[in-house]
């Protein structure tokens, strides 16, 4: 291995690494049992597949614009969902970065989004399973690489324990900010912080909680 390689997986494992805590702290935050729960991760990443070809475009009887930005967004909601599903396995989170580090470095080369979609919703249909491979085939074929994954899943962990702390899970959450979706609200804010501040996530709360609709 070629000490460039191994300094890219290194820095990926910690992202991940990063990543899967702070995915086991969401899931506990919605229920502390989440593990035990039967939830169907598989199922909410295939329906996610469903969606985001929808913003890719599919039809060829008309004319259909890529809305990558969205399409990037619907595969960092699918991330979160192959994390728990990962999760799930029993593994050390250590030894679960390591195995996605990889997966998510080497994908398949597929240069058709579509099927590099369809293969991500066959096998969570199929085997329950969460393609680490295929995601990387369409990170790559919407130009996402780790970096832009590791920036919107932070961003969007954050918005889902925001939506938690307002009342998302009783149904009493304003999902609408003055005129723009909360999506599209974090989407702005985060432009104007320093992703790399190692208190991001502090700020980037107290940024949602200014522009929240009292």
């Amino acid at each position: 291995m070629s000490e460039k390689l191994s300094s890219a997986l290194s820095k990926a494992e910690k992202q991940i690494n990063q990543m899967l805590a702070m995915q086991d702290a969401m899931n506990s935050r919605v229920s502390d049992t989440w593990r035990n729960n039967g939830y169907e991760w598989y199922r909410a990443i295939w329906v996610e597949c469903a969606e985001m070809l929808d913003h890719h475009g599919w039809k060829w009887w008309k004319h259909q614009a890529i809305d990558i930005a969205q399409v990037q967004l619907e595969l960092v909601d699918i991330f979160h969902f192959g994390l728990s599903l990962r999760l799930m396995s029993g593994e050390r989170a250590e030894l679960i970065a390591g195995e996605l580090a990889k997966e998510l470095h080497q994908g398949t080369a597929e240069n058709d989004f579509k099927i590099a979609l369809e293969n991500l919703a066959s096998a969570a249909v199929t085997h329950k399973a969460f393609d680490a491979k295929a995601l990387a085939d369409c990170m790559s074929l919407m130009n996402m690489d780790l970096d832009e994954l590791f920036r919107q899943y932070v961003g969007k962990n954050t918005l889902n324990f925001f939506r938690q702390d307002h009342g998302y899970k009783e149904g009493t959450y304003l999902k609408e900010w003055h005129g723009e979706e909360d999506n599209e609200v974090l989407a702005k804010l985060v432009t104007t912080l320093d992703t790399g501040a190692e208190d991001f996530q502090q700020q980037l709360y107290q940024a949602l909680e200014e522009k929240y609709p009292s």
